[in-house]
């Protein structure tokens, strides 16, 4: 690519109230770390959105759900930047809104984007609350990011369903994910990540971060050179055994991803 890698935290304003935003600056730090010149840009709701390579999207509450789907719609560009090959990761409120449709605060359906064939619905059951950890198998779909165990908190009411153009992040080992019964966490088309994952997300999973990376970047993941992930390493692990999840002494838990497939 030319010029610096652009990066996008899409209405802080709105969708800001997990913290998620952190992970736009964890990519901007893990490129620029390996020597990538680096543009983080917070873009709220009241300019019109920038041109990025990448876009982070975060939790938010109901009202301002709505209102950050409705300015997204309205204003083209993310859905413009996506069918151009830009990147985006989109957590909680933001991986609904990316979707086709989501519920309101009086659970009625409100339109999404589009950007990934899924619809959530209001859950009849107790709010998905505390940690949550997934197996990722790629499902054998072509083009799959390859990473370990992914964790983080989740804190949502919905219940997502995955159309036939979605496939799922992960099948979730602790926790309830996307809740319809499936067993599944997430969906991914694309470059396009969906997940109810916060902690941040990326600050739990550099391996994930790093797939967005090299998606952005236009190399394969084993390209990037490889940075000190120790910190990274010692939060999965205490995370994950917080969760119950015992790791193998051997096992190794910091970047070590497939190479991504020519799509």
């Amino acid at each position: 690519m030319t010029g610096p890698l652009r990066i996008a935290v899409v209405y802080p304003d709105l969708l800001g109230t997990y913290g998620d935003g952190g992970n736009g600056l964890i990519l901007a730090r893990r490129a620029q770390w390996r020597g990538y010149e680096v543009e983080l840009v917070q873009a709220p709701s009241d300019a019109a959105l920038p041109e990025a390579d990448v876009y982070c999207l975060g939790g938010g509450e109901d009202g301002p759900q709505v209102r950050a789907a409705r300015t997204l719609t309205d204003d083209g560009m993310l859905v413009r930047r996506v069918a151009e090959g830009a990147v985006v990761l989109a957590v909680c409120a933001g991986y609904q809104v990316v979707g086709r449709a989501f519920p309101g605060a009086d659970g009625g359906a409100h339109e999404g984007v589009g950007l990934l064939d899924i619809t959530t619905v209001k859950g009849t059951g107790p709010r998905a609350v505390g940690e949550l950890v997934a197996e990722v198998d790629g499902n054998g779909v072509e083009g799959a990011p390859s990473l370990p165990t992914v964790t983080g908190f989740e804190n949502h009411g919905g219940r997502t369903t995955l159309g036939p153009d979605a496939v799922p992040l992960g099948q979730v080992s602790v926790g309830v994910g996307n809740g319809d019964g499936s067993g599944t966490e997430g969906a991914w088309a694309g470059r396009v990540v969906g997940t109810y994952l916060h902690g941040p997300v990326l600050a739990r999973n550099p391996a994930l971060a790093d797939v967005l990376l090299a998606w952005a970047l236009g190399v394969e993941e084993a390209e990037l050179p490889d940075i000190d992930d120790g910190a990274a390493t010692g939060l999965r692990q205490e995370r994950l055994e917080a969760a119950g999840i015992k790791l193998d002494g051997g096992r190794q838990e910091g970047r070590r991803l497939g190479r991504r497939r020519k799509q």
